[in-house]
Protein backbone atom coordinates (compact mmCIF):
# COMPACT_ATOMS: atom_id res chain seq x y z
CA UNK A 1 0.00 0.00 0.00
CA UNK A 2 1.39 3.37 -0.96
CA UNK A 3 0.97 6.58 0.95
CA UNK A 4 -1.18 7.87 -1.89
CA UNK A 5 -3.56 4.92 -1.68
CA UNK A 6 -3.82 5.38 2.10
CA UNK A 7 -4.72 9.04 1.61
CA UNK A 8 -7.31 8.04 -0.99
CA UNK A 9 -9.02 5.72 1.46
CA UNK A 10 -9.10 8.35 4.17
CA UNK A 11 -10.57 10.91 1.77
CA UNK A 12 -13.08 8.32 0.56
CA UNK A 13 -14.04 7.43 4.13
CA UNK A 14 -14.50 11.11 4.96
CA UNK A 15 -16.64 11.59 1.86
CA UNK A 16 -18.79 8.60 2.82
CA UNK A 17 -19.27 9.93 6.34
CA UNK A 18 -20.35 13.34 4.95
CA UNK A 19 -22.74 11.65 2.51
CA UNK A 20 -24.24 9.59 5.33
CA UNK A 21 -24.75 12.58 7.60
CA UNK A 22 -26.34 14.60 4.77
CA UNK A 23 -28.64 11.70 3.84
CA UNK A 24 -29.58 11.15 7.46
CA UNK A 25 -30.39 14.84 7.95
CA UNK A 26 -32.69 14.80 4.91
CA UNK A 27 -34.38 11.56 5.87
CA UNK A 28 -34.78 12.54 9.53
CA UNK A 29 -36.28 15.87 8.41
CA UNK A 30 -38.76 13.97 6.25
CA UNK A 31 -39.60 11.02 8.48
CA UNK A 32 -38.22 11.73 11.94
CA UNK A 33 -35.25 10.27 13.82
CA UNK A 34 -36.76 6.77 13.70
CA UNK A 35 -36.41 6.54 9.91
CA UNK A 36 -34.89 3.23 8.75
CA UNK A 37 -31.11 3.32 8.70
CA UNK A 38 -31.09 1.13 5.59
CA UNK A 39 -32.72 4.05 3.78
CA UNK A 40 -30.00 6.40 5.03
CA UNK A 41 -27.33 4.15 3.50
CA UNK A 42 -29.29 3.79 0.26
CA UNK A 43 -29.84 7.55 -0.03
CA UNK A 44 -26.13 8.17 0.60
CA UNK A 45 -25.23 5.67 -2.10
CA UNK A 46 -23.26 3.40 0.23
CA UNK A 47 -23.79 -0.05 1.68
CA UNK A 48 -25.12 -0.82 5.13
CA UNK A 49 -21.68 -2.02 6.22
CA UNK A 50 -20.25 1.42 5.44
CA UNK A 51 -23.02 3.07 7.45
CA UNK A 52 -22.40 0.88 10.49
CA UNK A 53 -18.62 1.20 10.19
CA UNK A 54 -18.97 4.97 10.51
CA UNK A 55 -21.98 5.07 12.83
CA UNK A 56 -22.40 1.81 14.80
CA UNK A 57 -25.68 2.96 16.39
CA UNK A 58 -28.58 5.25 15.56
CA UNK A 59 -27.43 7.43 18.48
CA UNK A 60 -24.03 7.87 16.83
CA UNK A 61 -25.68 8.98 13.58
CA UNK A 62 -28.07 11.34 15.37
CA UNK A 63 -25.14 12.84 17.25
CA UNK A 64 -23.22 13.39 14.01
CA UNK A 65 -26.22 15.09 12.40
CA UNK A 66 -26.75 17.30 15.43
CA UNK A 67 -23.05 18.15 15.70
CA UNK A 68 -23.12 19.32 12.09
CA UNK A 69 -26.15 21.47 12.81
CA UNK A 70 -24.53 23.05 15.88
CA UNK A 71 -21.38 23.77 13.87
CA UNK A 72 -23.49 25.37 11.14
CA UNK A 73 -25.32 27.57 13.66
CA UNK A 74 -22.03 28.68 15.21
CA UNK A 75 -20.57 29.36 11.77
CA UNK A 76 -23.63 31.40 10.85
CA UNK A 77 -23.18 33.43 14.04
CA UNK A 78 -19.57 34.19 13.18
CA UNK A 79 -20.52 35.26 9.66
CA UNK A 80 -23.36 37.45 10.89
CA UNK A 81 -21.11 39.11 13.48
CA UNK A 82 -18.65 39.98 10.74
CA UNK A 83 -21.11 41.06 8.05
CA UNK A 84 -24.40 42.30 9.51
CA UNK A 85 -25.47 45.21 11.70
CA UNK A 86 -25.06 44.02 15.30
CA UNK A 87 -28.72 44.06 16.31
CA UNK A 88 -29.83 42.40 13.10
CA UNK A 89 -27.06 39.80 13.47
CA UNK A 90 -28.29 38.86 16.94
CA UNK A 91 -31.94 38.62 15.93
CA UNK A 92 -31.24 36.73 12.70
CA UNK A 93 -29.15 34.20 14.61
CA UNK A 94 -31.72 33.84 17.40
CA UNK A 95 -34.32 33.09 14.74
CA UNK A 96 -32.11 30.39 13.22
CA UNK A 97 -31.41 28.98 16.67
CA UNK A 98 -35.09 28.89 17.64
CA UNK A 99 -36.18 27.31 14.35
CA UNK A 100 -33.42 24.75 14.80
CA UNK A 101 -34.65 23.88 18.29
CA UNK A 102 -38.28 23.77 17.14
CA UNK A 103 -37.52 21.40 14.28
CA UNK A 104 -34.32 19.72 15.50
CA UNK A 105 -33.41 16.26 16.67
CA UNK A 106 -31.73 17.13 19.97
CA UNK A 107 -34.64 15.78 22.05
CA UNK A 108 -34.59 12.52 20.10
CA UNK A 109 -30.89 12.13 20.74
CA UNK A 110 -31.24 13.04 24.40
CA UNK A 111 -33.89 10.38 24.92
CA UNK A 112 -32.02 7.66 23.06
CA UNK A 113 -30.21 4.87 24.80
CA UNK A 114 -26.48 4.65 25.02
CA UNK A 115 -23.69 6.04 27.11
CA UNK A 116 -25.17 8.78 29.31
CA UNK A 117 -21.74 10.20 30.16
CA UNK A 118 -20.84 10.55 26.49
CA UNK A 119 -24.19 12.16 25.69
CA UNK A 120 -23.75 14.60 28.56
CA UNK A 121 -20.25 15.55 27.37
CA UNK A 122 -21.50 16.10 23.83
CA UNK A 123 -24.42 18.22 24.97
CA UNK A 124 -22.14 20.26 27.22
CA UNK A 125 -19.83 20.98 24.26
CA UNK A 126 -22.76 21.87 22.01
CA UNK A 127 -24.36 24.03 24.69
CA UNK A 128 -21.08 25.84 25.34
CA UNK A 129 -20.53 26.49 21.63
CA UNK A 130 -24.06 27.85 21.11
CA UNK A 131 -23.88 29.95 24.28
CA UNK A 132 -20.54 31.40 23.23
CA UNK A 133 -21.94 32.35 19.82
CA UNK A 134 -25.02 33.93 21.39
CA UNK A 135 -22.86 35.81 23.91
CA UNK A 136 -20.68 37.31 21.18
CA UNK A 137 -23.72 38.42 19.20
CA UNK A 138 -25.48 39.82 22.27
CA UNK A 139 -22.39 41.73 23.36
CA UNK A 140 -22.05 43.24 19.89
CA UNK A 141 -25.72 44.24 19.85
CA UNK A 142 -25.40 45.79 23.31
CA UNK A 143 -22.30 47.78 22.30
CA UNK A 144 -24.20 49.06 19.26
CA UNK A 145 -27.15 50.10 21.43
CA UNK A 146 -29.45 47.73 19.53
CA UNK A 147 -30.63 45.87 22.64
CA UNK A 148 -30.84 46.59 26.34
CA UNK A 149 -27.58 46.57 28.31
CA UNK A 150 -29.07 44.57 31.17
CA UNK A 151 -29.91 41.46 29.12
CA UNK A 152 -27.90 38.33 29.80
CA UNK A 153 -27.14 35.59 27.32
CA UNK A 154 -29.04 33.15 29.54
CA UNK A 155 -32.16 35.33 29.38
CA UNK A 156 -31.99 35.73 25.61
CA UNK A 157 -31.45 32.02 25.01
CA UNK A 158 -34.17 31.12 27.50
CA UNK A 159 -36.68 33.31 25.66
CA UNK A 160 -35.70 31.88 22.27
CA UNK A 161 -35.76 28.33 23.61
CA UNK A 162 -39.17 28.84 25.27
CA UNK A 163 -40.62 30.07 22.00
CA UNK A 164 -39.01 27.22 20.08
CA UNK A 165 -40.38 24.55 22.37
CA UNK A 166 -43.89 26.02 22.31
CA UNK A 167 -44.47 25.11 18.65
CA UNK A 168 -42.87 23.26 15.76
CA UNK A 169 -43.99 25.57 12.94
CA UNK A 170 -41.02 27.72 11.84
CA UNK A 171 -43.36 30.51 10.74
CA UNK A 172 -44.96 30.69 14.17
CA UNK A 173 -41.52 30.61 15.82
CA UNK A 174 -40.45 33.58 13.69
CA UNK A 175 -43.65 35.48 14.49
CA UNK A 176 -43.28 34.96 18.24
CA UNK A 177 -39.64 36.04 18.13
CA UNK A 178 -40.64 39.18 16.22
CA UNK A 179 -43.18 39.97 18.94
CA UNK A 180 -40.48 39.57 21.59
CA UNK A 181 -38.09 41.68 19.53
CA UNK A 182 -40.48 44.54 18.97
CA UNK A 183 -42.65 44.20 22.06
CA UNK A 184 -46.40 44.18 22.13
CA UNK A 185 -46.82 47.87 21.38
Amino acid sequence: MTAASGRGRRADAERNARLLVAAARELFDERGPGAPLDEVAKRAGVGNATLYRHFPTRDDLLAAVYADEVAALCGQGEALAAEAEAGEALHTWLESFAVHVATGRAPAFAGAGGDDARRTEQFERWHAALTSTARELLTGAQRAGAVRDDLTVAEVLTLAHAIATSCTDPGQVRRLLAIVRHGMI
